[in-house]
């Protein structure tokens, strides 16, 4: 039995669009005939997932959002833990889910299971939903006969690197949005209160001072050629937006992060924890440690790491241990570096691992702590100066004119 989506008319040739599991298309057909519809498209879900290169207005989707897929996949974990089986925790976990594009995915997992496939096998027909990480450790589970400890820990895992997330989108938004407002408003003053009281000067044919010059130059401009200002700003973003997307700039770039004080700190610090979590949860769920190193590697944004991640593998595999691989590039904490030597001569790096991801977290949240404190003083004292620039240059020709006619 497979799970099909259709498009159907009703009596009044009103389009409907659901869900329905059947053993063919054929039968979901007559499903639909039995409930007085018109099918009008009846497809696979799983064909579909399969398909999205030549189909591309009927696919699935473009996958699973954090969020979905850590719910998913606590909600899974739960229902092994309670006995049931794949096939009917996967309908179960379908059924309850009111979004349609996580229900769909889930019952197309659901009919290549029934097929006789594998769960990783069907979740391998939906890519964008299920990263490899993710398939590698559920393949690896269900291997070692340990699926539901393994979706356990996926489900940890989701929500952890969910809240990392958090944290790193927040540390960032926060600046952005301040920077924003400053411009913002500076931009609100130029354009609505200068100009009037630059009329006046320009009406009594007043020699104004400098910086009241150059203020009504900018309220000028900004006047004039404001839009262009504007369209110029968007291009030149969108043009860095474009270099960065090459290998050799972006490179650059990831390099340059790394060495600024306290921004190489946090980028180091977020790639490094997505890094030993990844790797722990796949190390403790068997998955080889070269595979999953591989995988890990994928997880890190910044490129200088993930190639460090790269080349510590092929020395992995040549025999040399996971510490002293990684330590050979110098981008990584020594903290990090000293737990998992620990863990690979104790035995138990899995759980090192996730110690030097808590260490790594902590870390960020320090420093996204300090950046947020430090920051709104510096963007209002910013913001004070340039207000003060702008009172004062309005206020010079004011007390000019007061002392020339005295």
């Amino acid at each position: 039995m497979g799970a099909y989506e259709y498009r159907a008319l009703d009596g009044k040739g009103r389009e409907k669009k659901g869900l329905l599991e059947g053993d063919t298309a054929r039968a979901v057909r007559q499903m639909l005939r039995d409930k007085q519809l018109m099918p009008v498209d009846v497809r696979e879900v799983a064909e579909r997932g399969n398909k999205k290169k030549k189909e591309s207005s009927f696919t699935v989707g473009t996958g699973l959002s954090a969020t979905e897929l850590a719910l998913v996949t606590r909600q899974l974990a739960t229902m092994f833990r309670a006995g049931l089986p794949l096939d009917e925790a996967l309908h179960a976990v379908a059924e309850s889910n009111e979004k349609p594009r996580p229900k769909k995915i889930l019952l197309g997992v659901r009919a290549r299971v029934l097929e006789g496939h594998t769960m990783a096998s069907g979740l391998g027909d939906f890519p964008r939903a299920f990263p490899d990480l993710y398939r590698a450790t559920v393949a690896a589970g269900e291997q070692s006969g340990n699926l539901d400890g393994v979706l356990e820990r996926l489900a940890d895992y989701a929500e952890s690197q969910q809240t990392l997330r958090g944290k790193v989108l927040e540390a960032l938004v926060y600046p952005i949005f301040l920077t924003l407002a400053a411009v913002g408003i500076v931009t609100f003053l130029l354009l609505t209160v200068v100009p009037p009281v630059v009329q006046v000067f320009e009406d009594m044919k007043m020699d104004v001072p400098l910086l009241t010059r150059l203020l009504i130059q900018m309220s000028s401009f900004l006047q004039h050629y404001g839009f262009v200002l504007l369209i110029g700003l968007i291009a030149l973003g969108g043009g860095i937006y474009a270099l960065l997307k090459r290998p050799g700039p972006r490179r650059s770039w990831h390099n340059m992060l790394l060495t600024m004080p306290v921004i190489g700190r946090f980028v180091r610090a977020s790639n490094t924890a997505q890094f030993a979590r990844t790797l722990s949860i796949m190390a403790s769920s068997g998955v080889p440690v070269i595979s999953a190193m591989t995988i890990a590697s994928s997880v890190v944004t910044n490129l200088p790491m993930r190639e460090a991640i790269e080349v510590a593998s092929e020395r992995v595999r040549e025999g040399a241990s996971i510490a002293k691989s990684l330590d050979v590039s110098k981008l990584f904490p020594p903290m990090t570096m000293r737990l998992i030597a620990s863990g690979e001569a104790s035995g138990e790096l899995d759980d090192m691992l996730l110690r030097a991801a808590d260490s790594q977290e902590q870390e960020l949240e320090t420093l996204r702590k300090m950046l947020t404190s430090l920051l709104a003083p510096f963007m209002v004292l910013v913001m004070g100066g340039i207000v003060l620039v702008i009172v004062m240059a309005i206020l010079l020709p004011i007390f000019e004119l007061n002392t020339s006619t005295f």
